[in-house]
């Protein structure tokens, strides 16, 4: 592969202009595509295969135009004080709020407060229920508008009025956090190269990357039904790993140019070297991110194999107009440990006495192959300690009880607490199928009734039958919140009463609506994580047994990895279940963690950290190929590879930092979670860990069995085949080191 890669390098090299206007006309060809596409909606949701999923169809089979998973809004008053929701003038103004709501096109009904029981107890408080056609996902934003409108009016008329319901979805305001993660890597490329021109093409390369995918996604969105939080992952990963990928391979460009290589072969060993660490890093992002097809969500998978194309244009960027851009720089581009002239290069040293001084890698790696045992418990207690935190792990999926007391959802959820209790935020639909029973009418009655008698039910409204007569909806409120386990709790023993209830009428019990679709998508990812995780990793794991021709070192690997993410986990639930440091990261509001956190962690944390192994490894690897000792090639694997991976892994810290700030608490809790992951990956697990335990295990770190390396292809990545007769006798010029198959 190195060979390959090489002359791949070189001809973009040399043919840049070409290469160049390969890219410029991909991205104007999508460019043109997003632009000329039809607008896409949002993009539907299902969970195949959960019982509330099954519940909707059944609904859609025998309710025809029910549209059961439609979009509901919940439009709460609350009268002045001293008055009352029953008081001439306020119902007038309900009413006519009511009569406007009626005149959306894609509003299936609205309910009265004053004909369907929909005032509190002390009346002053009442909600109007409103019914979309279709789903909130799929809702037009004219819909929106005309509610929050309807709302306003009420306002205006002197209710106190809020809107809740998966109909008005807070719309996540993350800032300028794209912004700020691009500006904290220009600096931190600037610092790395010391080279403003150097520093701007990672920056450059990444920008067409994610413009081609992200338009491709947009053109592809109405055909495919992608959402907007498609292009949202893909940008958000792509442009992480595009300046990672960028870096590293201008990185190697300047230390070739440093040996004394002329800039087409510095450019041509650059691409062939860390090149293959960069199709190898990118393999194993990808193979994560299309992993998460074995969730069977329809739109997680959408998202993730979006997001693994945007991740296969970075690298074939990185491969091609990376070098063809260095070929445009020409001798602008200077040498490793060389600064621009705008940059103080050519002035003298201020303390000569560091001019031969070993960088902080090698100091670092030398004390680590020095103290390895110290280092590596350490290393191990300490995210040890972090991840106690997770054995209290809760998983739920957010509801408007969990956003900022800011937003109308939030205030409308507390108004219908305040006035009719906690649970009347997480209704259950009881859905009765008695097809196949004799008596339905019955077997209504006796669902009921058995539901009746279950702790936590404040209330079950009678059965509602379709016209048939063969199927009928329940609605039960819980007396605790939607998000509690208590209410799980109840929606597992209404199944399993449903399962007695069939033995005895033949009628089929399921529980379904918002709440319940929660816990099924929870308990889904949750029985998903172990099958992903096995996937993922153990694919991986071939792979770098291929690149690492090594049994222990790719073990290490995923060891490491999963310490990072137990680590992170624990971070997460301090922060977003116990509450600790929630001020400084204003978590207004503590609960379950999301549920797609632990597999959403491990698929992109998995893919990110392999980054950090493989570019890292691979130049300790080369290295020992080209004959150095086990400890010293730790050391010359520091050397080289400690100052880009640390300024890759600032970059992606930056890039998802920049999301904590978000108004939206699903949007924070993966900001945070990723960026502390990265964190803990990267500076602790590859750059403490790591060498601890490859100075432990010396040469047999590389072992592996003459079978399976003779089974094995031999990729080259440390890019052996490149290596001139001249260098290889420079290298040994006895003849004494040790031969080490590749």
């Amino acid at each position: 592969m190195a060979t390959f890669l090489y002359k791949l390098g070189r001809l973009a090299f040399r043919r840049r202009h070409f290469v160049a206007l390969i890219w410029v006309a991909l991205l104007t060809l999508a460019g043109v595509g997003a632009a000329s596409a039809p607008a896409a909606g949002n993009s539907s949701f299902s969970i195949p295969g959960t019982e509330a999923q099954k519940a909707f169809d059944l609904l859609e089979q025998r309710f025809p135009g029910m549209s059961a998973d439609g979009a509901t809004a919940r439009v709460v008053f609350k009268a002045a004080d001293g008055e009352k929701m029953t008081d001439a003038a306020n119902k007038a103004t309900v009413k006519k709020t009511v009569k406007e709501l009626r005149s959306g096109s894609e509003v299936a009904s609205v309910a009265d407060p004053y004909t369907g029981h929909a005032v509190s107890k002390n009346g002053t408080i009442a909600y109007a229920s409103v019914k979309y056609k279709v789903s909130g996902m799929e809702l037009e934003d004219s819909s929106r508008d005309a509610l929050k409108e309807a709302a306003q009016d009420a306002r205006d008329a002197g209710l106190t009025v809020e809107v809740g319901g998966d109909a008005l979805q807070a719309t996540p305001e993350t800032g300028s956090s794209e912004v700020i993660g691009l500006a904290v890597a220009a600096v931190v490329l600037v610092i790395t190269f010391g080279s403003l021109l150097a520093a701007g093409f990672p920056l450059l390369t990444a920008i067409i990357g994610v413009g081609i995918g992200v338009s491709t996604i947009t053109a592809l969105a109405n055909a495919l039904d992608l959402g907007t939080t498609t292009s949202t992952l893909a940008s958000m990963i792509g442009l992480a790993v595009g300046i990672d990928y960028a870096l590293f391979i201008v990185s190697r460009y300047r230390s070739e140019l440093a040996e004394g290589r002329e800039r087409e072969e510095a450019a041509g060993r650059a691409v062939g070297t860390a090149g293959s660490a960069v199709v190898f890093a990118g393999l194993t992002v990808v193979i994560a991110l299309v992993g998460l097809s074995v969730v069977n969500i329809p739109m997680l998978t959408k998202m993730g194999v979006a997001a693994a194309g945007t991740v296969a244009i970075a690298v074939l960027i990185a491969l091609t107009l990376i070098p063809a851009l260095l070929g445009y720089a020409g001798r602008r581009i200077k040498p490793a440990g060389e600064k621009s002239k705008l940059l103080g290069g050519g002035r003298k040293a201020k303390n000569p006495k560091n001019a031969g001084r070993p960088n902080m890698g090698t100091r670092w790696a030398s004390f680590v192959v020095r103290r390895p045992v110290a280092v590596l418990l350490l290393g191990v207690i300490g995210l040890g300690a972090a991840a106690v935190p997770a054995t209290s792990l809760e998983l739920g999926l957010p509801d408007d009880g969990s956003q900022p007391v800011s937003t109308t959802q939030r205030r409308a959820y507390d108004l219908l607490s305040e006035g009719f209790g906690p649970g009347f935020n997480g209704p259950l639909m009881v859905v009765v199928d008695a097809k196949d029973s004799a008596h339905p009418k019955a077997a209504f009655t006796k669902v009921g009734d058995e539901i009746k008698g279950l702790k936590d039910v404040v209330t079950v409204t009678p059965a509602t039958p379709n016209k048939a007569g063969d199927t009928a909806t329940i609605t039960v409120i819980p007396n605790s919140k939607p998000s509690s386990t208590t209410t799980e709790d109840l929606v597992h023993a209404i199944r399993d009463k449903g399962a007695d209830i069939t033995s005895a009428t033949d009628a089929k019990v399921l529980v379904t609506g918002s709440t319940a679709m929660n816990i099924d998508v929870s308990q889904k990812l949750n029985d998903a994580l172990l099958p992903y995780l096995a996937l993922v990793v153990g694919l991986a794991f071939l792979l770098l047994i291929v690149v690492f021709r090594s049994i222990l070192v790719p073990l290490k690997a995923a060891l490491g990895f999963l310490l990072s993410v137990m680590a992170a986990l624990g971070a997460v639930v301090a922060v977003f279940q116990w509450g600790w440091l929630s001020g400084l990261m204003n978590v207004e509001e503590t609960g379950p963690v999301m549920s797609m956190m632990p597999i959403f962690m491990v698929g992109v944390v998995f893919g990110l950290a392999m980054d950090y192994e493989v570019f890292l490894v691979t130049r300790m690897r080369e290295a020992y190929v080209h004959g150095e000792k086990a400890g010293q090639a730790v050391v010359t694997g520091f050397r080289y590879g400690a100052r880009v991976v640390t300024a890759a892994a600032i970059i992606m810290i930056a890039v998802f930092s920049g999301f904590i700030g978000s108004s939206e608490s699903m949007v924070k809790m993966i900001g945070f979670g990723l960026a502390v992951a990265v964190f803990f990956d990267a500076f602790i697990v590859r750059m403490a860990i790591v060498p601890a335990v490859l100075a432990l295990l010396g040469k047999k770190a590389w072992w592996l069995p003459r079978w399976l390396d003779r089974a094995l292809p031999n990729v080259d990545v440390e890019g052996e085949g490149l290596r001139t007769a001249e260098e290889r006798r420079d290298a040994d010029p006895d003849g004494e080191r040790e031969l080490v198959r590749v």
